[in-house]
């Protein structure tokens, strides 16, 4: 089966020390009124905050869990978003443009602070999720710093955040900080096996590979392709001095017909490029990464890398021809004119 959205997604494992951390303050009644969970985009980050919000929500637990079975009302209600007790601010479908806001508005912010300050409805505890929190602009997170200045009680706040640094250094002094690792090898094979029964065990293998410990990552590469244009990406690192741009321009082409493929290709090119420089450097490289790396001088392959970066990052920001920044790429790679 595919894997839920976080709000109604169950599961969730290779995280122990965090659900400890969050039953430890439970049990305690030592409740901190904000939260900062932190670390890699994909590992699970807002899958434990609508699970430690439904837990709150539903009560002290009986055991050593913040598990609630899915047939649980409370569980239904937050899967359903309409749980009168929790609200979540994340950024924004835009009717007028027709597309995702780029930040989380204001005026989205601004309400948290009324709602927080109601009294549970069901006689527990208000929440709230800000999912993506690094997606606030200064006034959104002026807003919020309101909020975290006076907090009121039996309310908190869960703050996801994949970049925290981008965060107000005031907002992270006031959260207890949860900070999510990538997780293992065993535990990636295990979340893919139940949410991608039909890979065979070489394309699961391969995705565990890839996705660096996010099973979110390794989700949504099987879904846009990733397993082919990784493909695509190790012939390109294998064969960089017979490269022709004719082949970069097919690339290009193949690419720009899918919403995600230049993503998907610069994440993993760069993450190429990084793994086979890293492994060079500690004498580790394979035949094949060693014959890349020799193409130019180690320190030239951080230029490139930072190259790639700043192209993907302006690419992606301001909405340019991903078609014409494929090429660029590719060109920067191999020192070939397009």
């Amino acid at each position: 089966m595919p894997a839920p959205e976080p709000r109604a997604n169950p599961l969730l494992l290779g995280h122990d020390a965090a659900e400890a951390t969050i039953l430890d303050a439970i049990f305690a009644g030592r409740m901190h009124h904000a939260w900062l969970i932190t670390g890699p985009e994909g590992v699970g980050k807002a899958t434990l905050a609508y699970r430690f919000a439904r837990r709150l929500l539903a009560g002290r637990p009986m055991d050593q869990s913040l598990a609630l079975d899915a047939a649980n009302p409370v569980f239904r209600r937050v899967a359903a978003g309409s749980h009168s007790d929790m609200q979540t601010i994340e950024r924004a479908y835009n009717p007028k443009s027709k597309r995702m806001r780029t930040q989380i508005a204001v005026d989205d912010v601004r309400k948290v602070n009324g709602f927080m300050h109601l009294t549970p409805a069901e006689g527990g505890w208000r929440v709230v999720v800000v999912d993506g929190a690094e997606e606030m602009n200064a006034a959104s997170a002026n807003a919020l710093l309101k909020v975290l200045e006076e907090p009121p009680p039996r309310a908190v706040l869960l703050l996801v955040s994949s970049s925290p640094g981008r965060l107000l250094p005031t907002i992270r002094s006031r959260c207890r900080r949860l900070r999510l690792g990538q997780l293992d090898d065993a535990t990636m094979d295990t979340l893919l096996r139940q949410y991608l029964p039909a890979l065979s065990d070489d394309e699961r293998g391969r995705l565990v590979t890839l996705a660096e410990g996010s099973p979110g990552r390794a989700i949504m590469m099987a879904e846009d392709e990733g397993l082919a244009i990784s493909a695509i990406v190790d012939g390109l690192l294998a064969n960089i001095p017979a490269f022709r741009m004719s082949r970069g321009y097919e690339i290009a082409d193949a690419l720009a017909k899918s919403e995600t493929g230049f993503s998907t290709f610069m994440d993993l090119l760069r993450a190429g490029v990084s793994s086979a420089v890293r492994a060079a450097a500690r004498g580790q490289a394979d035949p094949e990464q060693e014959r890349m790396v020799a193409v130019r001088p180690i320190d030239a392959w951080d230029d490139l890398w930072q190259g790639l970066t700043r192209l993907q990052d302006e690419t992606e920001r301001f909405a340019l021809d991903k078609r014409q920044a494929i090429v660029a790429g590719l060109g920067m790679l191999t020192g070939t004119t397009p």
